[in-house]
């Protein structure tokens, strides 16, 4: 699989953003999309209109006539956002979802994202109607070096999904934008409630920071002017309800008091932004006396 994040000037245009291979890798030929698809057939001219028009002569004896490829979809991550952090590699499957008379045979898969984010893949289809291939993806160092695998912070956001498609009979498909899915930053939450144990009534102070994955640095760092719900589940209860909601402060932290009511567990909850993915603190055990 070839992936990298190449600025578009570095992008032959031919209808679609093709980059040019790495390695051994080589993207396979792309056709001009017509409408939402371009069948291979109709490619090669007048002498495959002729061709199509006279058939085969199982098409003749049948009376029926082939039937052109379609992509009707593009699944990612099962539906999930692709969450990265800056340690490891993420792993997710694309799978497309189509049909053709005579079974779909071969899938050719191109993710494209914000500032010239691309990766590129392909893969025999496993059904006639379906064809799942893996993309992986990283933020973190090349071994031994300061560069870049893939991800920059400015590649998070919403990703297209493009897909070329072969049938066994020779035919193929273009579907342009088939799919789309969000590819973000990782975030992590702390928090601390205090004090512990606190008498019924009295205030509770509780703390924690907001902290997402930079693809330019490989670190954590604060993230600025986020909305964070504050949540409180009773010792009895297996449910978290919000109680209130803080904003984060310029470095990333989080800060209010609340009454103590019962004993129970804090926590912070983000739900996320489009170029970042949602946390959760672990729930902080405070034991309130009469």
């Amino acid at each position: 699989m070839s992936r990298f994040a190449a600025p578009p000037s570095d992008r032959h245009n031919d209808g679609r953003h093709t980059a040019p291979p790495i390695a051994t890798a080589t993207a396979a030929p792309r056709r001009k999309p017509v409408g939402a698809a371009t069948s291979r057939a109709a490619v090669a001219g007048t002498v495959a209109v002729v061709l199509a028009g006279l058939g085969t002569p199982a098409d003749a004896a049948s009376g029926t006539t082939p039937s052109d490829p379609v992509i009707t979809s593009a699944t990612v991550n099962s539906g999930h956002d692709v969450i990265v952090g800056i340690t490891h590699n993420v792993t997710f499957p694309v799978t497309i979802t189509g049909s053709d008379d005579s079974g779909l045979a071969f899938a050719d898969v191109d993710l494209k994202g914000p500032h010239g984010g691309f990766y590129t893949t392909d893969a025999f289809c496993q059904t006639p109607t379906a064809c799942t291939t893996m993309f992986t993806v990283n933020a973190h160092p090349a071994p031994g070096s300061d560069d870049p695998v893939d991800l920059a912070n400015a590649n998070a956001g919403t990703w297209s999904v493009d897909a070329l498609a072969d049938a066994h009979d020779g035919d193929s498909v273009f579907a342009p934008r088939v799919g789309s899915f969000g590819l973000k930053r990782a975030a992590r939450l702390t928090v601390n409630a205090s004090p512990e144990p606190v008498t019924k009534g009295a205030p509770i102070t509780v703390t924690g920071k907001l902290v997402r994955a930079n693809w330019d640095t490989y670190r954590y760092a604060g993230y600025t002017g986020q909305t964070v719900q504050l949540q409180f589940r009773p010792k009895s209860s297996s449910t978290y309800t919000t109680v209130a909601t803080v904003t984060t402060s310029s470095t990333g932290t989080l800060r209010t008091t609340v009454k103590a009511a019962n004993a129970g567990y804090w926590r912070w909850k983000f739900t996320g932004t489009t170029t970042t993915g949602p946390a959760k603190a672990t729930g902080d055990y405070v034991e309130v006396r009469p």
